[in-house]
């Protein structure tokens, strides 16, 4: 009953998906990558996201009065994908859930947590949060759409397709110039149920998953 609660975007223990290389991993079908090819052969300066040093994190916080029964997750994504135009102020990703890592020790000692799910729990979390939460089957990727003003770096305008479902959000976020590039970061928290998905609760509501997830990211963009 605990494994299946802690199914929403989480699971337990660390269960990291062999790492593949990002061009091995094929784009969404409606994902407006021609969009920059385009651009870049127009003169554009189109960046493109480094996976290795980039990092999106989720934490899933549990909640009821049995939420000592249960466990907060971490679960992170170093399979960004996608391309950044500086000079248009926009950036395009998309996120493959089924490269998703779940509870990998030093993001769950940055998060503070301090339980630690067996592999049992992990293995079986980690099912029902693609097949039961995200629906990877039918929503395999997470999609992306950020844009800012160059007066007002400081604050994106994020578009989040997921489940199906999209959402727009305002993001306070970080970036810098890098060599050959930019790197952006920043934090934000939104619901599951924005995105049509109803968090995992049982017992009455003893045990469960909260609805809000707090995100964190920081991604390296480069021109190649």
């Amino acid at each position: 009953m605990i494994a299946l609660l802690a199914g929403m975007l989480t699971a337990c223990t660390p269960v990291i998906p062999p790492q593949m290389p990002v061009e091995t991993i094929q784009a969404p079908a409606d994902f407006p990558e021609d969009y920059y090819r385009q651009a870049k052969a127009q003169g554009k300066k189109i960046l493109r996201v480094d996976s290795a040093q980039s990092l999106v994190v989720i934490e899933v916080h549990r909640a009821g009065s049995l939420a000592r029964l249960g466990h907060d997750h971490v679960v992170a994504s170093h399979n960004v994908s996608g391309y950044v135009s500086v000079s248009e102020g926009l950036a395009d990703l998309f996120v493959p859930f089924e490269r998703l890592a779940v509870d990998e020790p030093e993001l769950r000692t940055e998060a503070g947590f301090d339980t630690q799910p067996s592999p049992e729990d992990i293995e079986s979390t980690r099912r029902n949060m693609l097949a039961k939460a995200l629906d990877s089957e039918h929503f395999p990727f997470a999609l992306i759409r950020a844009t800012w003003a160059d007066a007002n770096r400081h604050t994106l305008n994020v578009s989040i397709t997921l489940h199906g479902v999209t959402r727009t959000y305002d993001v306070p976020a970080q970036m810098e110039t890098v060599r050959d590039g930019i790197a952006i970061g920043g934090k934000m928290s939104f619901k599951q149920t924005d995105f049509g998905i109803t968090p995992i609760s049982v017992l009455g509501g003893a045990l469960q998953v909260q609805d809000k997830l707090d995100l964190r990211f920081h991604l390296l963009a480069q021109g190649k």
